[in-house]
């Protein structure tokens, strides 16, 4: 009698609506792409994703789609994510409204050791900051412990094995840095980055973009700020939490 086996199938924290596939012919004026559809027909999808996605916008590669059933939408299709590294075939995460959701969830789910017992409520979108002009993503409150600030950052930008922030030259991340810096010490700060790829087992600051942000940053975990570089695996079936990547002050450190 053949021995049954019995096969565990992981349920991944966040599950897409059913995805199409295609392939990206060109994306531009930064929220639309123009994609080819396995069944031939060609769309043009929104971009949820204003940054210029250096090294993941390239001509030809494979990407995946959602459909809406909303009628009052300009778009139908919204791009979700696409195939990156020949060598080591890797999706990647597009659509920057996903992360905070995601993070809301696994924030539920008490999926971060690193913030384990040290809250009961979870507030997102609070005025904080200067003149309360920001808002943080998350604020986490406790009874018995201090209120978290909790600010979160989509990575897609990798050189090797390195997950690199930020893409671009940011005036608002680095005031997101400032702020953070602020509420210490009568509050804890963390600066969550969600590394939309699982080919990525670092992360430093992408100092040849954004020097000062980089400065900010190294500045920030020495006033006490937590750094949590959090890996995630993105496929059409989902989005997995898989732990943390290793932080590295600087890319030169990598090993």
């Amino acid at each position: 009698m053949a021995q049954q086996i019995n096969m565990v199938i992981s349920i991944p924290l966040y599950q897409y609506p059913p995805l199409i596939p295609g392939t990206l012919i060109k994306r531009y004026k930064r929220f639309l792409a123009d994609i080819k559809l396995t069944t031939g027909e060609m769309i043009t999808a929104h971009c949820a994703n204003t940054g210029p996605m250096i090294g993941v916008c390239t001509p030809g590669s494979p990407v995946q789609v959602s459909l809406s059933n909303n009628p009052k939408r300009k778009l139908a299709y919204t791009w979700e994510m696409i195939q990156v590294n020949d060598t080591q075939p890797t999706w990647t995460g597009i659509n920057t409204a996903l992360p905070n959701k995601v993070i809301k969830l696994a924030l539920e789910k008490r999926l971060f050791p690193e913030l384990a017992g040290q809250y009961d409520r979870i507030s997102p979108e609070v005025p904080y900051g200067k003149e309360k002009k920001s808002r943080i993503d998350f604020l986490l409150t406790g009874e018995n412990s201090l209120p978290i600030y909790l600010e979160v950052k989509n990575v897609t930008l990798s050189q090797g094995n390195v997950a690199l922030f930020p893409d671009t030259v940011t005036t608002r991340g680095q005031k997101h840095l400032q702020e953070l810096m602020a509420v210490l010490p009568v509050a804890k700060a963390v600066m969550l980055y969600f590394i939309n790829r699982d080919d990525c087992l670092y992360f430093a600051p992408a100092d040849q973009i954004d020097r000062t942000y980089g400065q900010l940053l190294r500045e920030a975990v020495e006033k006490g700020v937590e750094i949590l570089p959090c890996r995630f695996r993105t496929t059409p079936r989902g989005i997995e939490y898989l732990g943390l990547a290793e932080f590295l002050g600087e890319i030169d450190g990598k090993r």
